[in-house]
């Protein structure tokens, strides 16, 4: 099983269970870096041309805007192929409620026919939100399997918790 973990994470200022600070490694890459602990997988980081700003109310100021206005960012690169993966892990912050934008860029570009998804997403809270059944509607063939929650100021400790989704997805 040919695995590509995915994944689109926000240094910078970042909110942390009600106060605010800077990070040099987002919560999302950083429970990424716990899954390539476990398990052979490429990776490939979603970025964004045009980030978004490094104050946090700025970013997420820009995140609602682009949501509202279904907007597809520019992104730095992409894959060739994915034609080579079974399974891609699809890593994310929730941004308002789901998918960060640039993330509907990436799953646009491809046909998932044939593939399984398992997506992650970190938050402070706010869960899932709509992202399993947008991630879905934007990731045109593809399965998905449970996804899983992690709180981004506990993303360091994350590693017990995504070992038990990867078993349970049938990944380890």
């Amino acid at each position: 099983m040919a695995v590509l973990i995915v994944f689109f994470s926000r240094a910078d200022e970042n909110y942390f269970g009600g106060t605010m600070r800077y990070v040099e490694v987002g919560n999302t890459e950083i429970v990424c870096q716990k899954i390539s602990e476990l398990i052979t997988a490429d990776t490939f980081k979603i970025e964004m041309k045009n980030p978004y700003a490094k104050e946090y109310m700025t970013c997420i100021d820009e995140a609602k805007k682009d949501l509202k206005e279904n907007a597809r960012p520019e992104l730095v690169s992409m894959p060739d192929s994915i034609n080579q993966y079974d399974t891609i892990i699809l890593a994310y912050p929730n941004y308002w409620g789901t998918i960060p934008m640039a993330v509907a860029t990436f799953l646009e570009a491809y046909d998932f026919t044939g593939k399984t998804i398992l997506p992650l997403c970190t938050n402070e809270g706010s869960g899932m939100g709509s992202s399993e059944s947008d991630v879905k509607k934007y990731a045109n063939g593809a399965s998905l399997k449970k996804g899983l929650s992690i709180t981004g100021s506990q993303a360091a400790d994350s590693k017990a918790t995504v070992e038990k989704w990867l078993k349970n997805s049938g990944i380890m």
